[in-house]
């Protein structure tokens, strides 16, 4: 593994430099790179990781090695991501060749691990090649694909700090390991069916079995048995990349009701697994990005609109039970060798499914499932069988969920294949850690001018939750190298996440962020703002717990780092009992009524849907506000809207009345606005103290939904007429901050605005008007961004507290 210096080097004086490169450059075939680099250049000396980052010695003629410097990041392997090269100058060895020497271990981490990503091209051709040794081999992987953070354990990222150090290397991978000529190369993961992780299918007992199996609980072919399995209707724990799923034939309308059953899911959408694009384009509507996303190195579940008159392909027609009332389907390709296996690559047969339904391996509510024995008995009354393997999982990591708004990819959870890739800040921020909130939980570590948004961690009121974010805490304190002396929480004192952070503070200091406030830092923070000019922040969510103990959500905060002033709100309306009422949006559509003063007729279909024997109690409940915590909630305005139509009068999950709101208002025909859908801005009477916030009363609009619904007008009409209202809202607020405080920047964020419809329509307004609009495309806009806010915000504040004696939060 030695090259021999050029003629030229030995006829110039020659040159020697220390070249260190930083950001994701160990596991992505960054060392065979600069090997392959510098053996072409004719140049001498070594590569190494370290802690840092890759370091290279090069020496030759001066020309070579600046050559080398120039070319190392423009030439950089596809799933690289170089953030600097440093070369310094050091005295010339003259030593001979160029080599490849053992990572140098210790010192603080700078380096950054990379995510995992789908399986190459090349793998796949091998995988289904007769003659390959690697035929069918379910972990076939190579430098350019294949696990990467589910499967560190350490840094530098060397074979014996991955779950693969349990699986020496047989003569023939090793050879392709010491070959720089190969794909293969210090690929890390490398295995073949003679040294690598073992496949098997076990079967739960009393299980049908597959058609022609034997009955033995553990079967000689397992992907074979696996796909029979399927097949005949039964449900399959698959182990992933990080985590287990549960798999069933999507076209079967009784598996897919069963595993909706077992797994108390409710009505909320599976995730369709489809071995290639051919299948779902009659579904769906699939443009450029979302192809390019289906089809790339990450391979989310991408949300695609359905189309109005789908014509599936024989044999791939979805069951209705898939997603019932969701305007999307949840799409992703295959991104592992296992995948591509149970859909058929290399080995069809009868049995093959076309479409899966791929849903995480857990009870709803509780986290991923990773470990083998943990998935035989908390799977137990799940799954019929399990298709597992002995690579241990160390990271758990739920797939990444994105959407495409106006041509822009949305991300609605983040975790597989961008975690644990760091975002850039505007900002210099101290070494920190916030913990995000409690719904959709995800945690954020900071130093210097990095953020690391863990993977998806989950709704924090499971106690194995909890745990979950404890250790993946730790991991990626390992891997990043970041050691955090200042924690940031929601302000909830409630919440359990801000609970977790007083527990594990052990004298560091923890730093409150108001929810919202952290929604917009959010946004701002990955559009690049460094907070020298405020924004309006458009902060449209579920729950928010405000400075004045309400329920906030429905906010118009102007806004930076150091802190924030309310301009304006939803008018307060009671929310009778609390998870309650958002669990039955029946409850609130009838607390939007009492408020805005109307009349809640049996002829109305939210109160026909109220039990009668509740209906009493909750008007009593409304009237003397007992157990009614006000709220400015435009969730809840959604939910209060879908009931009043009657689109849906109970949540099986989060979010699902206003996500059936927006399924209906794109079921609509062209109108125009009716101007009776609008909100009554209401300015705070003059008085000898600081003007409040303006409040944004929906009584006008609620008025007329209702009288369009007893007049009959079609729900989907009544639900576009409502966005549009919303959106000539945010419009309206904008240009009336635009005129009192000269703001020229909104930001669009919280969960609200993972409707795509809403935030189209209110972009779309803004742009026209001449504002900047932000909105979310790295971090989601809903609580699994929150961290990122929290970590900003917090870090200023300490900032200014060391600077001055205190922080400083406008209120």
């Amino acid at each position: 593994m030695t090259a021999e210096p050029s003629a030229a080097a030995l006829t110039t004086v020659p040159t020697r430099s220390r070249v260190l490169v930083t950001g994701v450059v160990q596991g992505v075939g960054f060392r065979p790179h600069v090997y392959a680099l510098a053996t072409a250049l004719r140049l001498s000396g070594h590569v190494t990781n370290t802690a840092d980052g890759v370091v290279a010695e090069v020496e030759g003629a001066p020309d070579d090695v600046a050559a080398f410097c120039a070319r190392i990041a423009s030439e950089a392997p596809p799933l690289a991501r170089v953030e600097s090269v440093e070369a310094t100058e050091v005295a010339a060895s003259g030593g001979g060749g160029f080599t490849i020497v053992p990572s140098r271990r210790g010192g603080a981490v700078h380096t950054l691990v990379p995510p995992d990503t789908a399986t190459c091209d090349a793998c796949l051709a091998e995988l289904a090649d007769p003659a390959d040794r690697r035929h069918l081999h379910p972990f076939i992987t190579c430098t350019h694909c294949g696990p990467r953070f589910t499967i560190v354990t350490g840094v530098p990222y060397d074979r014996d700090h991955t779950t693969m150090a349990g699986f020496p290397m047989c003569p023939d991978c090793a050879r392709e390991y010491q070959d720089p000529a190969d794909r293969r190369f210090h690929a890390q993961p490398v295995a073949c069916p003679s040294c690598g992780p073992r496949l098997r299918l076990v079967t739960a007992p009393g299980a049908p079995p597959p058609p022609t199996d034997p009955g033995a609980r553990q079967h000689a072919d397992p992907v074979t048995a696996a796909r029979r399995l399927l097949a005949a209707g039964g449900i399959l724990a698959v182990k992933g990349l990080g985590g287990y799923h549960l798999a069933c034939d999507a076209t079967n309308p009784t598996a897919v009701a069963e595993l909706r059953r077992r797994k108390a899911r409710g009505d909320k959408p599976f995730a369709l697994m489809a071995a290639d694009l051919d299948d779902i384009e009659p579904l769906a509507h699939l443009g450029p990005l979302e192809r390019e996303l289906l089809g790339g190195r990450v391979r989310p579940v991408v949300l695609l609109r359905r189309r109005a008159d789908p014509r599936p392909r024989p044999g791939a027609a979805p069951a209705p039970e898939v997603a019932p009332g969701s305007p999307d389907l949840g799409v992703m390709l295959p991104y592992t060798p296992v995948h591509h296996l149970l859909l058929g690559l290399g080995a069809p047969d009868p049995y093959t499914p076309r479409l899966l339904v791929m849903t995480s391996g857990n009870l709803s509510g509780e986290p991923i499932v990773t470990d083998d024995a943990d998935a035989l008995t908390r799977l137990a009354g799940l799954a019929d069988a399990w298709l597992l393997h002995d690579r241990p999982i160390h990271v758990p990591c739920d797939d990444s969920v994105v959407r495409v708004c106006d041509g822009e990819p949305l991300v609605l959870r983040r975790s597989r294949g961008y975690a644990p890739l760091p975002v850039t800040l505007p900002v210099e921020v101290v070494p920190a850690l916030a913990v995000g909130g409690d719904l959709k939980n995800a945690f954020c570590l900071g130093r210097g001018d990095k953020a690391w948004l863990s993977a998806h961690i989950g709704d924090m009121d499971d106690l194995a939750t909890q745990l979950a974010l404890a250790s993946a805490e730790r991991q990626l304190e390992s891997v990043t190298g970041v050691r955090p002396g200042l924690l940031a929480t929601d302000r909830h004192p409630s919440y359990r996440s801000t609970r977790w952070a007083a527990r594990h503070a052990a004298g560091r200091p923890v730093v409150a962020v108001q929810h919202h406030h952290a929604h917009v830092a959010a946004a701002m923070a990955e559009n690049g703002l460094d907070g020298t000019h405020p924004v309006l922040g458009v902060a449209f969510d579920g729950t928010g717990y405000g400075l004045d103990g309400a329920v906030w959500g429905g906010e118009f905060l102007l806004a930076d780092y150091a802190g924030f002033s309310r301009f304006a709100h939803l008018s307060y309306v009671p929310l009778p009992g609390g998870d309650t009422a958002v669990r039955r949006p029946y409850r609130m559509a009838l607390a939007h009524l009492h408020a805005a003063g109307l009349d809640a007729d049996p002829d109305l279909p939210c109160v026909r849907a109220c039990p009668a024997d509740e209906l009493p109690v909750l008007r009593r409940q409304l009237a003397s506000g007992l157990n009614c915590v006000p709220t400015s909630s435009m969730g809840r305005l959604f939910d209060a809207v879908a009931s009043l139509t009657g689109i849906c009068h109970h949540a099986g999950y989060e979010a699902q009345a206003a996500i059936e709101l927006e399924a209906a208002a794109l079921r609509a025909p062209a109108v125009r606005d009716d101007r009776r859908y609008t909100f009554r801005l209401v300015t705070p009477p003059a008085g000898p103290g600081p003007t409040g916030p303006l409040t944004a009363d929906p009584a006008p609009l609620l008025a007329a939904v209702a009288d369009d619904v007893r007049l009959g007008t079609a729900a989907a009409v009544v639900a576009d007429r409502f966005h549009r209202a919303v959106a000539d809202l945010v419009h309206t607020v904008c240009a009336a901050a635009r005129r009192e405080l000269g703001v020229e920047t909104v930001a669009l964020t919280g969960g609200v605005f993972a409707n795509t419809v809403l935030s189209s329509a209110c972009a779309g307004a803004l742009g026209r008007d001449g504002f900047t609009v932000l909105r979310h495309r790295l971090v989601p806009p809903n609580d699994g961004g929150l961290a990122l806010g929290q970590l900003v915000v917090a870090a200023r504040a300490t900032a200014e507290a060391a600077a001055d004696g205190g922080p400083r939060q406008r209120q």
